[in-house]
């Protein structure tokens, strides 16, 4: 049976109690004081060549270690976990792993393609039945109509662009549940750690069942995000034939995911001013402004 909620669908809930959690599983492992790196879905610490991710998870820590060693094991590059390293303190999730050096090298998108392929042909049944794989249409920031009602400091041009958009795809759901793979889920730039031995493919939070489409989308509208408009055809190349209605359906989605990138920032505006000022860069384009700019990632 398809679980509802991917492995982590919502933020930490703060900080300090982040820090708190990741202070109590390095004291227990015999670690360094973590250092924090950066707060988002999960908050991120390193202590000397670990590196401790704590994060609101829906299934045990043990989970995510079991999912990357299946990974490893069917030559999918990611990162290795710190084995043994993985509890649950406090309602989080705290998982060690091997600290993966960056290289300073451009990503290589072919070889992005190839992986998300081989990650698409693996077969359904043997992922470890402790990860989620949930249907993603069922995640809540896909739910455009909830979303919208909700956005009532969005001004009508705003908002009619939009719509226009959601009710002109209305039939999105149907086709993602067409032709199901395994997929990565989330496959960004921000979700690429180029190494020393070549590209890893990281947070795998987002894992599901979809058409292929869904991990192609995010690339389709890189420009719109001020990203290399090549990015998308190298990346085609290196994952291979696919057929037209997967393209079309790829580039449906990635305008979607835009519409929910535009309304999840301006939720997020009501308490970030950062927040919010990125939500009204987003909805200049939303209004059909031709000079405007390029989106931010934050």
């Amino acid at each position: 049976m398809t679980a509802v909620r991917p492995y982590v669908d919502r933020p930490v809930p703060d900080r300090e109690r982040a820090e708190s959690a990741a202070a109590e599983a390095a004291a227990a492992w015999g670690l360094t004081t973590p250092r924090f790196l950066r707060l988002g879905m999960n908050a991120l610490f390193v202590c000397g060549d670990t590196v401790l991710r704590v994060g609101a998870a829906t299934a045990p820590a043990t989970a995510s270690h079991e999912l990357a060693a299946w990974l490893l094991a069917n030559d999918i590059p990611t990162v290795h976990p710190a084995e043994g390293l993985a509890c649950d303190l406090d309602g989080l999730a705290v998982t060690g792993w091997q600290l993966a050096r960056e290289a300073r090298r451009a990503v290589s998108w072919e070889q992005i393609g190839a992986i998300v392929r081989r990650v698409h042909d693996l077969p359904i049944d043997e992922v470890p039945s402790s990860y989620p794989l949930p249907d993603p249409t069922t995640f809540p920031w896909w739910q455009f109509d909830a979303m919208l009602d909700d956005a009532a400091e969005i001004d009508e041009v705003a908002l009619d662009g939009l719509r226009s958009t959601v009710d002109r795809l209305a039939g999105w759901p149907d086709r993602v549940r067409q032709g199901t793979v395994l997929c990565h889920g989330d496959v960004h730039p921000g979700n690429v750690l180029m190494s020393s031995t070549g590209p890893l493919v990281v947070d795998w939070d987002l894992m599901c069942l979809a058409n292929p489409a869904w991990d192609m989308a995010v690339l389709t509208v890189g420009p719109r995000w001020g990203r290399d408009e090549t990015e998308y055809e190298r990346f085609r190349r290196g994952y291979g034939p696919v057929s037209d209605a997967v393209l079309e359906l790829a580039a449906d989605l990635g305008r979607l995911r835009n519409v929910a990138a535009t309304l999840l920032r301006v939720r997020a505006g009501r308490s970030d001013p950062v927040a919010a000022e990125e939500a009204r860069r987003r909805l200049r384009y939303w209004r059909g402004d031709p000079d405007a700019p390029p989106w931010r990632a934050q």
